[in-house]
């Protein structure tokens, strides 16, 4: 299991991308299916577009959410992460 690293950049992998739902969804359409995706997750995959590195997804979000704790934010958002590339879904 390879997690992503400060330098990683994350980004859908070819054949997956977006379809907006909602103001506060995103369908996130891939080969095998469809996920509906909202709130942190939402977050953390709008920034995953080959330009953010996952050191600056966390620092985002952890802006956004001040109230949370940062380590369980990177912890959380690295496991997301992870679980989309054990799918196919993400590269980084």
């Amino acid at each position: 299991m390879t997690l992503p690293e400060d330098d990683s950049r994350p980004q859908l992998t070819t054949g997956c991308r977006f379809a907006e739902s909602k103001a506060e969804e995103l369908t996130l359409l891939f080969p095998e299916g469809a996920l509906l995706i909202k709130g942190t997750g939402r977050d953390i995959l709008k920034r995953c577009d080959g330009q953010h590195t996952f050191l600056e997804i966390v620092r985002e979000l952890q802006r956004m959410y001040t109230s949370a704790d940062h380590e369980k934010i990177r912890k959380e958002t690295r496991d997301f992460l992870q679980q989309l590339r054990e799918k196919r879904i993400i590269n980084y």
